[in-house]
Formats: structure tokens, C-alpha cells, sequence
């Protein structure tokens, strides 16, 4: 019997990717482009997808979703992008683009919880039933796996706008974040950094810029919230900033600065290296756990059927 073959389509503010590719994780066939409007966006991945699903028909497809986004089945917006910062996409029937075009079962949920699943099957989250995924780049996001289910709840967790302590004295910079302001976002993901130093991108910042301590100052603060909060087993970090080849490694030690000995945990103060790490799929985390969204939306349509 041939293998199923599913779609993934991981939804960026900055860019989409859409892959095919097997329950194994092997990727067969991707493109990317950017993300502009949702008529063009849109009819480009749907294209993609039809030209494929003519020779060799796709079992369902898998949508990871830069948000917020609606996840309640039961809701008459399920499958919509609701309020983004990202213009033209407010309110946007994501799910029911791509199932016009196909009559397949169509797995959503957001981008990171996508790339933490991806992260979970293939990656550094294996063996792990609780472990966060960071993504630190047009925005932040963080998702992951809690007792083993992907985290969901009211809606999903926002983990990227919580309320960090803003020293403004040291960072008079007002924040970019259209909602909050000075939210982590807001302080530390690539577009604020881009602003505050007034470049073109993150990573035209020096190495050795202070640029970089403030940046890991911010996100060890996060991560200690984190881990004090969600006792995660594993901080799967990745995301266009993280890119910076050092800034993980500045990261850690604020991190166990923040939690002052107070978690005992000896994966934590003595193998903070493993603890803290950058996704083994590198930048296919997110189109892997796409594909993987499709694999488990179609077992879950053969459950329902039988």
C-alpha cells in the first residue's frame, strides 16, 4: 500500500510555507512565499496544492497559523484568524479557504503549537509529554505540549504578550505592540528590535552590541515565567532572532540568575545546556508539525467514521 501523503502549510507573518510530505516526517516537495494579502497568499498555497493533489491526491491538510486564532470547534468563526497585528488578515475564514478548495479533513491550530508538535514527533521534544516551544521573530510566540496534549484552553495560550518588567531608564523604547505596548512582543521580537536600533533587520545588529544583552535580558525573564509557571520539561527555542548564534548561550544564565536556585531541578542548574536548547528540525519544525497536524485530523476522521 502506498504511503499517505499529507499537505502542511505553515502560516508565518512574514512568509508562508507549504510542503507535502509523509507521516515519518520526510518532506517531498515545499515552495514559500511571502505573506501578503489573503487573496494572494491564499490562492498561491491553494495552487501549490492543486497542481500536487491532480498526480499524487493528498490524504489532508495541516495548518499551523500565526494568530490569534478561533480553535473552538463549536464556534461560528472556528478556523478564522481573529485579531492580528498583521494588516488585511483581521477575521480572516483561514479553514474554510483551503476547504473550498478540497474536500479533505483540514487540521488548524497555531504556528508554534505546529512547530512544538513537529519538535515532539521528529525533534527535541521527543520522549517529552510537557515542553514549551519559543519562536522569537516577526513576533513571539509559545506554544507546546502539556501532559502530552497540545495546549490549548479559552482559546490558546499568548505567551508572547505577557507582561515582562520594563526598566525604561535602561530602554526607553515605547514597545511596538499594536494591543500592549511594552509586552514581551512588543520589547523583544524582530520588529521591535528593528525599530529601537533603527535597523533593517535583527540580525544587522553587531554580535557585540548591547543591543543583544538587553534582548537575552528580556527573554530570560520570559522563560523564568515560564518555568515557573508551566514547569516544562524542555524550552525548545528557535525563530528568525534566535539566529544570532549567541544569544541562546546568553539566555541560559539569566535564566538560572531569575530562578536563584529556587527550582530543584538538576536538569535545570546542572545541564541548563540541554534544557535550553534550539530545535533539532532547525527551520522545518513548523512545516514537519504542519504535515503532522494533517496526519492527526485524518486519524481522527477515520475514528469518527468507524
Amino acid at each position: 500500500m502506498a504511503k499517505a501523503i499529507f499537505g502542511g502549510i505553515e502560516a508565518g507573518g512574514t512568509k508562508f510555507c507549504c510542503a507535502i510530505g509523509d507521516a515519518d516526517g520526510n518532506i517531498i516537495k515545499s515552495m514559500t512565499t511571502p505573506t501578503c494579502s489573503p487573496a494572494i497568499t491564499i490562492q498561491e498555497a491553494i495552487q501549490f496544492f492543486q497542481t500536487i493533489h491532480k498526480e499524487t491526491p493528498l490524504t489532508a491538510i495541516g495548518i499551523g497559523s500565526f494568530g490569534p486564532i478561533d480553535l473552538d470547534i463549536n464556534s461560528k468563526t472556528y478556523g478564522y484568524i481573529t485579531t492580528p497585528p498583521k494588516s488585511g488578515w483581521q477575521n480572516f475564514d483561514f479553514v474554510g479557504a483551503v476547504k473550498s478548495a478540497f474536500n479533505l479533513p483540514i487540521g488548524f491550530d497555531t504556528d508554534v503549537n505546529g512547530a512544538a508538535l513537529g519538535e515532539y514527533r521528529f525533534g527535541a521534544g521527543q520522549g517529552l509529554d510537557t515542553f514549551l516551544y519559543v519562536t522569537v521573530g516577526t513576533g513571539i510566540g509559545v506554544g507546546g505540549m502539556m501532559s502530552g496534549q497540545l495546549m490549548h484552553g479559552l482559546i490558546h495560550p499568548e505567551m508572547g504578550h505577557i507582561f515582562i518588567p520594563h526598566d525604561k531608564e535602561r530602554d526607553p523604547f515605547a514597545g511596538i505592540c499594536p494591543f500592549h505596548g511594552d509586552c514581551l512582543e512588543g520589547l523583544a521580537s524582530g520588529p521591535a528590535m528593528m525599530k529601537r536600533w533603527k535597523i533593517k533587520s535583527a540580525l544587522d545588529l553587531p554580535v557585540d552590541h548591547p543591543g543583544w544583552d538587553l534582548e537575552a535580558d528580556y527573554l530570560g525573564l520570559a522563560f523564568a515565567n515560564y518555568i515557573m509557571t508551566l514547569s516544562p520539561q524542555r524550552i525548545i527555542v528557535g525563530g528568525g532572532v534566535m539566529k544570532q548564534k549567541n544569544l541562546i548561550a546568553k539566555i541560559r544564565p539569566r535564566v538560572l540568575k531569575m530562578l536563584n536556585g529556587y527550582i530543584k531541578s538538576d536538569k535545570i542548574i546542572q545541564d541548563i545546556n540541554n534544557y535550553i536548547v534550539a530545535p533539532r528540525l532547525r527551520d522545518n519544525a513548523g512545516i514537519c508539525g504542519a504535515i503532522a497536524l494533517a496526519e492527526m485530523v485524518c486519524k481522527r476522521s477515520i475514528n469518527e467514521q468507524s
